[in-house]
């Protein structure tokens, strides 16, 4: 490869290379080390165990002009919004992504979401995984078909009338030595120093968002969802983390900002540089927040001192609500302020109300089962429960298997 004077960046041609073609990169680092490296930007990869990039080309033909012509003027705030998360790899196993737009775009349509959240699109190496641990942003896994199949969904989705949201991870990485961790021998995507570019809790590395090539690689990463596979929102994960220099860290392992802060303040330009980026570039497109703290301004406009997005997920309000239905019945009433405290603050944001996958991992069980008593008064209560949660002001959210009897099947993954 030839290095570009004065840019760091390094190309070369190949000749002879075609779609289907299996390549990776073998960098030396500066400790005289050759590694394989996927392609960052590769667009398709290997099944696991494999892992090699994929080149692959496009010729899919989109049937959703309808739809697209109409996103530009939609306001997803101002419209009834009901979303079924569903992680595509456990909804029901088995099924490629063309199966899936037959049986997953009926069921979703048949019960009368506005929207579907795809939970583990993004390639990722461990398949009992929510497959928040990313190794190729610009692939959507093959565990269930091609790119063009994933298109298809969409497609089929769309043409039914259904929004769709992606999962999306700009927080942290893992630390796979084939993939982003360590590219070049160094931190390239990541800060060097580990007190800001380690996250402890999960053993990935943090994005250094202070380098523009970093935030150019992400900012490209949530354009080309959108405007290539017609997403049409993605929801951030793990914000929170983010924001806080001192996330999950006690004293001495975290490097103040420049005012001797906790707020990170290159993530916090980068949230508003993403966000400005796609509501300026693609109209209709919304941004969704999972941000588990009281930061001020999620959903404020950036012009107007906040982060920019369109939606929050209000973990207040779910956290509060099944404490109170997880009580006995005969307890609740000393406890009715867990229902009502919420509707102090539901204007202080655009919020969506919740009921998502982290409330049944780790042995937390399925929503029927979250309340005590017999089997009717469990149907009962969750009727009930549900009823106030979609006349509660916000948007409504439930994971697939929420809405009815799922003790009996395992939801639990990593």
């Amino acid at each position: 490869m030839t290095l570009i004077p004065h840019t760091g960046v390094w190309s070369t041609f190949v000749p002879g290379v075609g779609a289907g073609s299996v390549y990776k990169y073998a960098i030396r680092d500066i400790h005289g080390q050759w590694k394989d490296k996927v392609d960052p930007m590769a667009r398709f990869a290997e099944a696991a165990p494999n892992n090699g990039s994929i080149v692959f080309e496009s010729d899919y033909t989109w049937g959703d002009d309808t739809w697209m012509n109409e996103r530009p003027v939609r306001k997803p705030w101002s419209e009834p919004m009901s979303i079924y998360e569903v992680h595509l790899g456990a909804w029901r196993k088995g099924l490629t992504y063309r199966e899936m737009a037959d049986q997953l775009v009926t069921y979703v349509s048949d019960h009368g979401f506005t929207h579907v959240e795809l939970m583990g699109v993004a390639e990722h190496p461990f398949e009992g995984s929510w497959g928040y641990q990313v190794t190729n942003y610009f692939a959507p896994t093959s565990r269930w078909g091609n790119p063009d199949d994933f298109r298809y969904l969409v497609d089929s989705f769309h043409q039914r009338g259904i929004g769709v949201i992606m999962d999306w991870v700009p927080g942290h990485f893992p630390k796979d030595d084939w993939a982003l961790g360590r590219f070049d021998g160094t931190g390239l995507y990541e800060h060097e120093d580990p007190r800001q570019g380690e996250h402890m809790d999960w053993g990935t590395y943090i994005f250094n968002y202070g380098r523009n090539e970093v935030k150019s690689f992400l900012v490209s990463n949530a354009l080309y969802w959108v405007q290539q596979f017609h997403i049409d929102g993605l929801r951030v994960d793990a914000v929170a983390s983010m924001l806080y220099l001192d996330y999950s860290r006690n004293d001495g392992e975290w490097v103040p900002n420049q005012f001797g802060g906790n707020h990170n303040l290159e993530a916090i330009d980068f949230l508003r540089y993403v966000n400005m980026h796609l509501y300026e570039r693609v109209g209709g497109v919304v941004m969704i927040a999972e941000e588990s703290t009281s930061f001020p301004g999620v959903t404020a406009p950036v012009d107007q001192g906040g982060l920019g997005f369109g939606f929050k997920w209000n973990m207040g309000w779910m956290n509060d609500s099944l404490a109170y239905v997880g009580r006995d019945p005969i307890h609740r009433r000393y406890h009715h302020h867990d229902m009502t405290f919420a509707a102090v603050y539901a204007f202080n944001e655009n919020f969506i109300l919740p009921i998502s996958h982290d409330e049944v991992v780790h042995g937390k069980g399925s929503m029927i089962n979250k309340i005590p008593q017999d089997y009717w008064r469990k149907f009962a209560t969750l009727r009930a429960f549900y009823a106030w949660m979609w006349a509660f002001p916000g948007k409504q959210l439930v994971f697939m298997g929420s809405r009815w009897h799922a003790d009996r099947v395992r939801l639990d993954r990593r």
